[in-house]
């Protein structure tokens, strides 16, 4: 689904989390695109917890990985063309397998690194969640971000409603 956005809730017990689960998939929100996070003594039960891709800095540090690892990558292949090694014939070859493994190889150290660093995204709701409270973020269709935050408001007055996020990383 392309086009998402994802939609930030800080709500205050899990009852009602489940009640707006419950009415996201009534209005085929797929369960992937809901993600919870609460503190580790908070029990979730059957809810969708956030995965490592929302609460670490993972995929973008694979973006910014993928895209110093090809810069470098197509440099060294044009260094090989430029300045090939004794003995060998470099040609375009050399630029598309240098920013291939270039690419990959930086993709794989930056999840590496990523993995183990927070979300930044989520650190303006670290004091609520150590607080007790739940985040709850769901990707939604752009065009549909209005509905979901109106509907929202109208069941759960409880619910603090803290915006959105313009872009959803393409994967995972």
């Amino acid at each position: 689904m392309r086009g998402l956005r994802r939609l930030y809730f800080l709500l205050p017990d899990v009852g009602i989390v489940r009640r707006i689960v419950d009415e996201l998939l009534l209005a085929h929100i797929p369960y992937e695109h809901i993600h919870v996070l609460a503190r580790a003594e908070t029990p979730l039960e059957e809810l969708p917890e956030a995965g490592v891709a929302q609460r670490t800095d993972l995929v973008p540090a694979i973006e910014r990985g993928l895209a110093v690892g090809g810069t470098v990558g197509v440099l060294a292949g044009l260094a090989a063309l430029v300045f090939p090694p004794a003995g060998m014939v470099a040609a375009g070859g050399a630029i598309l397998f240098g920013a291939l493994g270039g690419a990959g190889f930086g993709a794989w150290v930056s999840a590496m690194i990523g993995v183990g660093m927070p979300n930044s995204h989520l650190a303006r709701f670290e004091a609520a969640i150590g607080q007790g409270m739940l985040l709850m973020m769901v990707d939604v269709p752009k065009d549909r971000v209005e509905e979901f935050e109106d509907m929202i408001r109208q069941h759960h007055p409880e619910a603090d409603i803290e915006g959105t996020e313009p872009t959803i990383p393409a994967f995972p």
